[in-house]
């Protein structure tokens, strides 16, 4: 969806090249890496840190990692539905409907959470990462559902044209 021609103008959508684009791969691994860097800490030094935590700030633990998880599994999701889209794997209107089934989250911060600074430093940071992939990849679906913009360029005068190529022929050289 590049370019369309229509009355007076040409509709581009920006988002569309976007996430059509190498800074959408940009993105894409940026998810992906995010995603892998999550489950290996949880799986291995988050497991640690969890144990040396009190009864209350293992509850803590326990629940903003299931957020973590959930949030992350979100962004895999509509990453991997737009780059579906982009390779062909799927047409728009698949896309769309996959799209319907995930939920992105546009609420809670880590500053809503009591006690968030008693969490293991990994966990915290992995979450801060998580929101703030989170923030681009909401910008870019809301932007994605936007009617493309129609940019109007001035129609070509020909005869101004052919004035100006004369003028400039018979101009004396400085």
């Amino acid at each position: 969806m590049g370019s369309v021609e229509s009355k007076g103008g040409v509709t581009i959508s920006f988002v569309e090249r976007y996430a059509r684009s190498d800074q959408f791969d940009q993105i894409f691994r940026e998810g992906m890496s995010l995603v892998e860097a999550a489950a290996t800490y949880l799986d291995g030094e988050g497991r640690k840190a969890a144990k040396a935590l009190s009864p209350g700030q293992s509850v803590l633990y326990a629940t903003e990692s299931m957020r973590l998880t959930t949030r992350l599994l979100e962004l895999a999701s509509w990453l991997l539905v737009r780059r579906s889209l982009k390779t062909g794997e799927i047409d728009a209107e698949e896309a769309r409907v996959r799209r319907r089934r995930i939920k992105l989250a546009t609420l809670g911060r880590p500053s809503h959470v009591t006690s968030f600074d008693e969490l293991p430093a990994g966990l915290r940071e992995l979450i801060e990462k998580s929101y703030a992939l989170n923030d681009r990849i909401v910008l870019l679906d809301r932007a994605l559902d936007q009617p493309a913009t129609v940019v109007r360029f001035p129609a070509p005068n020909a005869v101004r044209q052919q004035v100006e190529t004369l003028a400039g022929a018979f101009e004396k050289p400085s």
